[in-house]
């Protein structure tokens, strides 16, 4: 994983994060979904623990999930992570992500831990800095091989003090699976998932997923 420029990332994340980096007014309140009322089982969801597998303060806002031979499309997911009360950005929150690679598969984890063999190797965390944007410079996901869900990047949040807990799925508007049905069974943990895809000047996908944090028990 490595920083990379801020603001090459932060490019189409909207007008005012042409500049989100110098951008310090809050986040307009009317673009963000309003968070929900507490969620008994916030924090039961398999697959949180890893995002303790790595040291906070070691994190920096934007990784490389995938390397330059992955094969696939290449794809940049960033956003805002925002608080549920004053819809300002927070500083200091982990996001964990991990997805499948081209051919719809978690393949090549290593043995570190349980995770990393089960989610594959395009996974990583970010921590959001004093604007509270994240970004994973990755490869666009395919789906399953089955064919039985869109293709998405799996979310999973660790404030500060709290235990993990997981966010919608991003998944692509227009694209396999996201049909009127999926729309009514979202669960909207951190907002809705689905996102509209753009390409940078440079053909890079760019995916904005802004994440309202949840309210806790």
């Amino acid at each position: 994983m490595r920083e990379l420029s801020r603001r090459s990332v932060v490019l189409g994340l909207g007008s005012c994060a042409v500049s989100v980096v110098a951008c310090t007014c809050a986040v307009p309140a009317e673009a963000v979904p309003v968070a929900p009322r507490v969620r008994a089982q916030l924090y039961t969801c398999e697959g949180c623990e890893a995002v303790a597998e790595r040291v906070p303060e070691r994190l920096i806002p934007t990784v490389r999930l995938a390397s330059a031979e992955e094969p696939g499309e290449r794809m940049t997911l960033t956003g805002w992570v925002l608080s549920a009360q004053s819809r300002e950005p927070v500083a200091g929150v982990v996001i964990y992500a991990h997805h499948t690679n081209a051919a719809g598969l978690y393949a090549n984890g290593t043995r570190e831990s349980e995770w990393s063999r089960r989610h594959g190797r395009l996974r990583g965390w970010a921590r959001t800095g004093g604007d509270g944007v994240y970004a994973f410079e990755t490869i666009k996901p395919a789906p399953y091989p089955n064919d039985t869900l869109p293709a998405h990047v799996h979310l999973f949040i660790g404030e500060p003090g709290r235990p993990a807990y997981h966010v919608d799925d991003v998944v692509f508007d227009g694209e396999f699976g996201v049909t009127p049905r999926y729309r009514e069974k979202q669960e909207l943990r951190g907002g809705s998932g689905i996102v509209k895809l753009s390409r940078t000047a440079s053909g890079v996908w760019l995916a904005r997923r802004d994440i309202v944090l949840e309210r806790h028990p």
